[in-house]
């Protein structure tokens, strides 16, 4: 999508579920963010994992300012987007701890009425599928906009997803459908 000069880009807030520095999910969001197409800007959002388990009375009473970053990183996009493994038959926990965070105060959040979308790889022969579908349902409640088809899963059993093409038309599909679903920058 190229847009116009006096437009503003768009920009997509990418939630990575693996906390390990050199995951291969990070990589693949890493290069999503490095070939993004004119007019988009992905922001991979750091520090998940510095940010406690959501509990209501400690958002209420004195919010952390790891989940207050969180929001506040989030709210200014037009788009979310998850990069994440599979844990487990689902998605890890800290990427569901940021949806939490992110979906209060509740109706409000700065997930709510965003495109969300969903890719990522793993070591299984379901490449995340679950995880993929978990991230969907949690975000859909959260009151993101869940984009149809904006979801990719890819085992890495037989393929490297930062080189493999396929791979990644597929995902840049996925940034594609969230870019067209997302409000007109202007």
């Amino acid at each position: 999508m190229t847009i116009n000069a006096a437009s503003k880009p768009t920009r997509i807030a990418v939630l990575v579920g693996s906390l390990r520095p050199d995951s291969l999910n990070r990589k693949v969001a890493e290069r999503l963010r490095d070939d993004a197409p004119d007019g988009v800007v992905l922001d991979v959002i750091d520090g998940l994992g510095e940010i406690p388990f959501y509990e209501e009375s400690l958002d209420a009473a004195d919010t952390p300012a790891a989940a207050i970053a969180l929001r506040e990183a989030v709210a200014p996009a037009d788009a979310v987007l998850a990069v994440t493994p599979e844990y487990n038959g689902t998605m890890p926990a800290v990427l569901n701890n940021a949806i939490d965070w992110l979906s209060r105060p509740y109706g409000q959040g700065a997930i709510a009425g965003k495109p969300f979308g969903v890719i990522g790889t793993t070591p299984t022969p379901y490449g995340g599928k679950w995880a993929h579908e978990d991230a969907q349902r949690s975000a859909r409640i959260a009151g993101a906009n869940v984009v149809d088809g904006a979801v990719a899963s890819q085992s890495v059993i037989d393929v490297d997803p930062l080189t493999d093409r396929a791979v990644n038309e597929r995902f840049h599909d996925v940034l594609n459908a969230l870019v067209g679903f997302a409000p007109a920058a202007v």
